[in-house]
């Protein structure tokens, strides 16, 4: 009985002076403030590329969009690798047309082609092939080994052709220092972040469960990221199509 008394004081005692402290257990939420955060950039570079007047990613092209992938502030060379190096997000469009919650994921390796001088830029990729995409659903993807990757068009009105779109499943833009272009990014690997998603979603989910199989709902984490996708690339555009 004494032991149970003293067990019980050792643990009020401990309470109170977390309480007193200022401190208190960490929760899943407080542990994705990285996520979100992520997922904020993200969303921005998104809507900042949409509304750039003419040169912008073609609106047609995003409503032929099977999945896409944003990937702010890439670094070059970074942590002492060679090649690049980020973190983002995609999200895949489901069955009926809508966007799915989104899996985090990495980019690294390849050669960028970055500006001279230029040392960082952000990163948007297209996918118009569900096949294109089915390798990063399975974990990671080889972009012009595993799926073909090609610089996309630019022109927020251009006519996107048949051809164009079967020239590649996915396409690549990025953004460095106030320019925006088409990028070529063979070599580069895009895998799944899974400690991020673990994070955001508070269990371990892999990409298919996530983005295929509707495991993971859209948080407050991920949320701002699935807006701008909402926003650019509506519903009723790819469903009409």
């Amino acid at each position: 009985m004494l032991k149970r008394t003293g067990f019980f004081s050792i643990a009020l005692a401990l309470a109170m002076l977390l309480g007193s402290s200022g401190l208190r257990p960490v929760s899943a939420k407080d542990t994705a403030n990285d996520e979100r955060e992520r997922a904020v950039k993200a969303a921005d570079v998104l809507s900042e590329i949409m509304q750039i007047s003419e040169n912008g990613i073609p609106d047609e092209l995003m409503e032929h969009a099977e999945a896409v992938a944003v990937i702010p502030h890439v670094i070059k060379g970074a942590f002492g690798l060679g090649g690049e190096y980020g973190k983002g997000l995609v999200s895949e469009r489901r069955a009926n047309g809508r966007w799915s919650a989104p899996s985090f994921i990495k980019i690294g390796g390849g050669n960028f082609g970055l500006q001279l001088g230029v040392e960082s830029t952000d990163l948007v990729l297209v996918f118009t092939s569900r096949d294109g995409f089915k390798g990063l659903l399975d974990g990671k993807v080889k972009l012009g080994a595993d799926a073909a990757v090609a610089a996309g068009p630019v022109g927020r009105k251009a006519q996107v052709a048949t051809d164009v779109l079967l020239k590649s499943p996915v396409f690549a833009y990025s953004r460095s220092k106030g320019l925006f272009a088409g990028i070529s990014l063979d070599g580069s690997v895009v895998t799944i972040d899974d400690s991020a998603n673990r994070a955001a979603y508070g269990r371990d989910l892999s990409a298919q469960d996530i983005m295929l199989n509707g495991k993971a709902r859209i948080n407050d984490v991920v949320a701002p990221f699935v807006r701008a996708l909402d926003k650019y690339s509506p519903v009723q555009k790819h469903v009409t199509d």
